[in-house]
C-alpha cells in the first residue's frame, strides 16, 4: 500500500485524468494556476508566485494557488490542461524529483516546489524551456503528462528522447545528445535525447507535443 498524507482518487487515467482530493479543516494544497476544476464551497484559495520579478521576465517563475479549508472538510477537483495520465509519489524527505517545466499539478503544503536552471544548452536543445523544476521535502507530489505515464527503474544508464521525459529522480545525471548525429537530427525525424547516468527513476509519457502541433498545423486558419 502506497504512503500518503492525502486522501485522493484518480479518475479517467491514462487519456483524461482528474483527481479528487479529500482536504480535512485547516489543510492547505498547492495547485498549478488554473488547474482546480471543483472544489467546495468552504476552501478558500491564495495565489502564490515562486520567484522574483526579473525570475518572472525569464520564464523561470511559477505560479501556484493555495487552496485551505475552513470550518470542516472539503473536497477539491483537480484537473490537467493536457489530456493524459496523472502520477502520485509520496516524497519522504531523502530524495528529490526533478519535473518538465509543465509537469507540477499538485503537492501537499510541506513539498517545496522551485524553479532550476538546466544550463543554456540544455534548455535550448530539450525543447522544454530553460527550467526544471524541483520537488522536494516531506509530502504528496501529483505530476501530470501528455499521454499515459510509465515508470522506469534505470540501474546504469537510459536513453530517453527529450520530449517524452516527465520527471526523473535526484542523482540521476543526464546530458542533451542526437542520435547519429545532426544531420540525422533534421533528416530522420528522431529528435534530440537525454542520456541518463546513475541509478534512479525516470517517467515517461507516452506522447509528446511537438509532434502533435505539427500535425495541427496544417489546420490553422489562414489570413487572405
Amino acid at each position: 500500500m502506497e504512503h500518503t498524507s492525502l486522501q485522493y482518487t484518480i479518475e479517467g487515467a491514462p487519456d483524461y485524468a482528474f483527481i479528487d482530493v479529500k482536504l480535512p479543516q485547516d489543510t492547505i494544497i498547492k495547485v498549478e494556476a488554473s488547474s482546480m476544476a471543483t472544489m467546495d464551497t468552504n476552501i478558500e484559495m491564495k495565489t502564490k508566485f515562486k520567484g522574483g520579478l526579473s525570475r518572472f521576465l525569464t520564464g523561470e517563475s511559477i505560479f501556484i494557488n493555495e487552496f485551505k479549508t475552513k470550518n470542516g472538510s472539503g473536497r477539491i477537483g483537480i484537473a490537467p490542461s493536457m489530456p493524459g495520465d496523472i502520477k502520485h509519489v509520496y516524497l519522504d524527505g531523502n530524495q528529490a524529483i526533478f519535473l518538465q517545466n509543465s509537469g507540477f499539478l499538485a503537492s501537499s503544503t510541506d513539498v517545496v516546489v522551485e524553479s532550476k536552471f538546466q544550463g543554456l544548452m540544455k534548455g535550448f536543445f530539450s525543447g522544454e524551456g530553460l527550467f526544471l523544476i524541483k520537488c522536494s521535502g516531506r509530502g504528496d507530489l501529483f505530476f501530470n503528462s501528455y499521454g499515459a505515464i510509465i515508470e522506469l527503474d534505470v540501474n546504469d544508464g537510459y536513453v530517453v528522447d527529450t520530449g517524452n521525459i516527465v520527471g526523473f529522480t535526484e542523482g540521476l545525471e543526464y546530458e542533451i545528445t542526437t542520435i547519429g548525429g545532426y544531420r540525422s537530427l533534421f533528416l530522420s525525424g528522431e529528435g534530440l535525447v537525454a542520456k541518463f547516468r546513475g541509478s534512479g527513476k525516470i517517467w515517461i509519457q507516452t506522447k509528446k507535443v511537438r509532434p502533435l502541433v505539427y500535425w495541427a498545423n496544417p489546420f490553422r486558419p489562414q489570413k487572405g
